[in-house]
């Protein structure tokens, strides 16, 4: 995650907050119960970009000894993985 986890409720709340001033939401639920769901969601957005890095890592382990005999660089074969994988499911990262 590119953002300390501590400026998620910051974030939600000004986003709520801004959305009922120009009138674009309209309160169903508690604000309490609305803004615990929006962190949620940012907290889920941010995170796919870590969530994709760990499951290149695992299946880059297959690859484990001839990444470690030399015959492929690491960071290179993580980097296309991840970018094959960010194409293949239309991610936004």
């Amino acid at each position: 995650m590119r953002i300390p986890k501590s400026w998620v409720p910051y974030i939600a709340n000004r986003i709520i907050e801004n959305l009922l001033k120009k009138d674009m939401i309209e309160m169903t639920v508690s604000k309490e119960q609305l803004l615990k769901e929006a962190e949620n969601l940012i907290l889920d957005e941010l995170m796919v970009e870590d969530r994709l890095n760990e499951e290149v890592r695992e299946l880059l382990k297959k690859y484990e000894t001839e990444i470690e005999r030399g015959k492929l660089d690491y960071r290179k074969l993580f980097e296309m993985t991840k970018q094959k994988l960010v194409k293949q499911r239309n991610l936004v990262l």
